[in-house]
């Protein structure tokens, strides 16, 4: 039985052997044939004239902001807005309920009328006494009792005009009009509520352009700026960095600054002035601000999507002339929204991979295509 299955494995032995003889005499097998090298989206590093800048926080504040609140009492007829519409100034928004309001007004001038009609009568009353004194048929107590009375229809005549004046002022608040032109708030109450000088806002108007954006600048900022040499605040160009990274299209200027520090925060209030035509800026916005000030220097600016970073630091994908990726260490310097300065280890025109970097490795070909310029941030 030994004997069987010594022979057994021996062949088996034999057949293994059999087969690697015929592995090595067999051809070895071609590598796949390679695909086409892979794409990727390159930007160029470039040279710009930048000026010193220092970051704030900040919050955008509308230039005017207005309540809007009913004056006299009555339930709410009409409302002639959008809401979140632009208005313009003296444009009528919401109307209240006019009988009551027109009543009076009648009411005032009827008497109006009577008081002026008393005086007319006590005007020709002194005439004729005064005559007759004069040739001597009447006395002096009938001319200063034609007086007094003559004095006393004046009093009344004012008196009631007054009241017209006050019924007419009155019927007028029963049409709420913008004070200011800007952009209108949601409507807090509904057509048929009652309403009085009580009740709460009806509405809020915002002015949109220009707008504020103000920021708290702290004593430690205030001492970097002086180090840098950005100038005086007037002197500073405010850029506004919005929530995408991007810089807003308009610059503004400082307009005003708080003429005594927060104890609590040892900060003192600045404020700036933007357009705003676009309406981007909305009140109540959170955003970054720049401050840009000094003489301004080149550097060389690169997009923050192109860097890399390992053990070593930071470090771009370079596309050189043969189309062929190289590694690039660099030093950075302060970022500049969306872009960073690059201050050792590129030239200006040099091609960075921004888009496709996971799919390339050192010294492979590839396939690039330069992206077209970007917003300015």
């Amino acid at each position: 039985m030994r004997m069987v299955r010594t022979s057994f494995q021996a062949a088996v032995a034999g057949i293994g052997l059999l087969g690697l003889t015929a592995c090595g005499d067999s051809k070895p097998q071609q590598p796949a044939a390679s695909g086409p090298p892979p794409a990727v989206t390159v930007v160029k590093a470039a040279s710009e004239d930048i000026r010193p800048t220092v970051s704030f926080t900040g919050r955008v504040e509308a230039r005017d902001k207005v309540d809007l609140r009913a004056r006299v009492d009555g339930f709410l007829e009409k409302r002639l807005f959008t809401e979140g519409a632009d208005v313009k100034q003296d444009e009528l928004l919401f109307v209240l309920e006019k009988g009551q309001y027109q009543a009076a007004v009648e009411q005032a001038r009827g008497a109006l009328e009577q008081a002026q009609a008393a005086l007319k009568l006590a005007d020709i009353e002194l005439a004729r006494q005064t005559e007759l004194l004069q040739k001597g048929a009447g006395t002096q107590a009938r001319v200063d009792d034609a007086t007094a009375k003559q004095g006393q229809a004046h009093g009344e005549m004012l008196s009631q005009k007054a009241s017209l004046d006050k019924a007419l002022l009155n019927l007028s608040y029963t049409d709420i009009k913008a004070p200011l032109a800007g952009r209108i708030g949601r409507a807090a109450l509904s057509v048929g509520n009652f309403v009085g000088p009580s009740s709460n806002a009806l509405a809020t108007i915002v002015s949109q352009d220009p707008i504020y954006v103000t920021f708290p600048v702290t004593q430690r900022e205030i001492l970097a700026i002086r180090k840098q040499n950005v100038g005086t605040p007037d002197q500073a160009t405010i850029f506004v960095q919005l929530a995408d990274g991007s810089r807003y299209a308009h610059p503004g200027r400082i307009n005003f600054l708080d003429v005594t520090v927060n104890q609590g925060t040892d900060t003192v209030q600045v404020r700036s002035s933007f357009p705003n035509p676009d309406r981007l800026l909305v009140d109540g916005q959170l955003v970054s601000v720049i401050a840009e000030a000094g003489k301004s220097e080149t550097a060389l600016l690169v997009p923050q999507q192109a860097l890399q970073f390992d053990q070593a630091g930071t470090y771009v994908l370079v596309i050189d002339n043969d189309n062929k990726v190289q590694v690039r260490r660099i030093e950075t310097g302060d970022n500049r929204g969306a872009q960073v300065i690059v201050r050792k280890g590129l030239a200006a025109g040099e091609r960075l991979v921004t888009e496709g970097i996971q799919r390339v490795r050192p010294g492979l070909t590839v396939n690039a295509t330069e992206a077209g310029p970007g917003p300015r941030t």
